[in-house]
């Protein structure tokens, strides 16, 4: 297996097509700046956070320490990192209704809606039928 270096890491396009399929530029969560430096640089700051390379440069140093969260973030690059990784961190959401558990009664209230809901049927169906023998 070939070591990978500063220089590979640098000449990747950084993507996620998890999180941004469409890219970050068409995603409207960054601007043009931002997501140039996120496909720029990228590559290099995932591979210094999860230690496939060791940081060469002082700026490779400021970079992984950012991206920590050790120092707060100053360039663009560190920015559009730190913005980045609170986007696709962030909570979700199950669902926009929420998910409530039903309770022992609510089940009770529940079958006798089924009931309900099947007379509802069968009478909007008659009158479905009434309504196409007039139209004759």
């Amino acid at each position: 297996m070939a070591s990978v270096t500063r220089l590979d890491l640098l000449k990747r396009l950084f993507n996620d097509p998890k999180n941004y399929p469409y890219g970050f530029a068409r995603s409207g969560d960054f601007s043009i700046s931002e997501s140039a430096a996120l496909n720029r640089y990228g590559c290099l700051i995932a591979a210094l956070v999860d230690g496939k390379i060791k940081p060469e440069t002082e700026d490779d140093e400021r970079l992984l320490r950012c991206a920590l969260g050790d120092l707060e973030p100053a360039s663009v690059v560190e920015k559009a990192w730190h913005k980045y990784q609170r986007r696709i961190n962030r909570p979700r959401t199950s669902s926009i209704y929420g998910c409530k558990r039903i309770n022992s009664s609510e089940d009770d209230s529940n079958e006798n809606m089924d009931t309900d809901m099947a007379f509802d049927d069968s009478l909007s169906h008659r009158l479905n039928i009434a309504k196409y023998v007039k139209k004759m």
